[in-house]
């Protein structure tokens, strides 16, 4: 007889401690992983990509992968934007243009007009000045304050046809991303979101104190003539802010990547490394002279502007300090401080951009001991010292002149030169006041000369009349 032995139900051996198998029996090199989503897990899983971020991280200090360099001054651009004088258009991340038919040309041309048109009514009413008795020079020259205010509405189309320059820098930072994110391993780690949102907050605030200021102690103040000045001196200081961005950027970058080069040297010894890096920097010093020559006509009209406003300011404050300062040279003194402190910002920062793009790296190619490379990346290094010596990377208007400390000292001794021709002119022209007093003294000795020619008459006549009755007598 056979015993029948089911598959279906296997003996197992009794096991003292109950288990199955002992463990001993397993396999060691079996390893099982559970794919079980945690609860966390499927709570993100949950999370559309509309979701918005919490204020103060989505606001105050966001996260930025992508168009580093737009995002981080987007404040700023943001700003100009609303205010009409920067028609960008973005069709999407990373890329922006210029177009003539876009709604955001249409709106700026919109808001550019009746900017003019609300100029135009003003002009029927025009700014009355403060009169007194201190003379009519200085009032003049308030006059010509007032009118040189209104300049920068020149500045606006200048930058509507300069927007295509700057659609192309911003274009060429979002390919210099790129270019140090495959080199590095990394995103550009830019951190200027704060500063920028900083400035789009703080400078209409101080300029509004500023036109506030000077309207209430030098001409009879009105609410709605103020409101183009306060546009226009907004405008102004925010381009000088969208300067210091973009110069503070590229001084950031050429310090990342002079780091990053320096600590690569210390690891790899191929020569292909340095011509990376030799390329990199090379786009970052075109993107120098671009950033000069996409704001070659804003930035020159701005510094000619802040020059004549500086000039004359002073000249009313030097005119009339033989008398005194009054409460009328309060705003111009705070117009002549803001107008030095902002050409003295935009001059800087660009001189220290340059600095930083080619001086600065160029100590840290001095630097790099070359003793245990091999000859090809020696020949590479030296290579990438003579591009940063034969590469200009000074921030030129245009070839018209390089925005360095330089220039600033040159605006300087300029405007000192044409002071004190002003003020010999004015010592010249002599005072109404002066004029009367001298004439009341003319009319005075004519009148005393008169009368003492009547009275040498009288006694000339008398005594020849007592003379000739004598001579009849005798």
């Amino acid at each position: 007889m056979s015993v029948y032995k089911s598959n279906l139900y296997p003996q197992i051996k009794n096991i003292p401690n109950g288990f199955a198998k002992q463990i001993s029996d397993r396999p060691n090199n079996k390893i099982v992983f559970l794919d079980v989503p945690s609860p966390r897990r499927e709570q993100l899983n949950h999370i559309t990509t509309n979701s918005i971020v919490p204020l103060r991280d989505n606001l105050i200090s966001p996260q930025i992968n992508s168009d580093i360099i737009y995002e981080n001054i987007k404040p700023v651009f943001t700003l100009l934007r609303i205010m009409g004088v920067l028609p960008l258009t973005r069709p999407s991340p990373g890329q922006n243009q210029f177009k003539m038919l876009s709604p955001s040309m249409v709106y700026s041309i919109f808001c550019f007009l009746g900017l003019i048109s609300y100029v135009m009514y003003l002009s029927l009413h025009k700014v009355q000045i403060l009169r007194t008795t201190e003379g009519k020079f200085e009032e003049a020259v308030i006059e010509y304050l007032f009118t040189v205010y209104l300049f920068p509405m020149m500045v606006v189309p200048i930058i509507w046809y300069e927007t295509r320059k700057i659609a192309n820098i911003l274009n060429g930072w979002v390919d210099f991303e790129v270019c140090y994110k495959k080199l590095s391993s990394r995103v550009l780690p830019i951190k200027m979101y704060k500063k920028a949102l900083t400035m789009a907050v703080v400078i209409p605030i101080l300029s509004t104190s500023s036109v506030i200021i000077t309207h209430v102690t030098m001409v009879d103040f009105k609410v709605m003539q103020i409101l183009p000045y306060v546009f226009l001196e907004i405008l102004t200081y925010l381009l000088g802010g969208y300067w210091y961005l973009l110069c503070e950027t590229l001084s950031f970058c050429a310090g990342i990547l002079a780091e990053d080069f320096h600590q690569a040297l210390r690891h790899v010894g191929p020569a292909g490394k340095v011509a990376e890096y030799r390329a990199l920097w090379l786009r970052l010093s075109k993107l120098a002279q671009d950033t000069g020559l996409a704001n070659c006509y804003t930035f020159t009209f701005v510094n000619l502007y802040l020059f004549l406003i500086i000039t004359l300011s002073i000249y009313g404050l030097l005119s009339q300090i033989s008398e005194g300062f009054g409460i009328k040279d309060i705003g111009l003194f705070v117009t002549a401080c803001c107008s030095i402190f902002l050409l003295f910002f935009i001059c800087d920062e660009a001189h220290y951009a340059s600095l930083n793009v080619r001086t600065n790296f160029q100590k840290k190619l001095l630097m790099v001991e070359l003793s245990w490379m091999n000859t090809d990346a020696q020949t590479e290094v030296n290579m990438f010292l003579r591009a940063t010596e034969m590469n200009p990377s000074q921030i030129s208007l245009g070839g018209f002149f390089d925005v360095n400390r330089n220039l600033f000292k040159s605006l300087l001794a300029t405007m000192v030169t044409y002071l004190v021709v002003l003020l010999q002119f004015q010592i010249s022209i002599p005072d109404n006041t002066q004029d009367t007093y001298e004439d009341e003294n003319l009319v005075t000795n004519d009148t005393t000369a008169t009368d003492a020619t009547k009275i040498t008459t009288t006694l000339a006549t008398t005594i020849l009349t007592t003379m000739t009755k004598k001579r009849k007598k005798n």
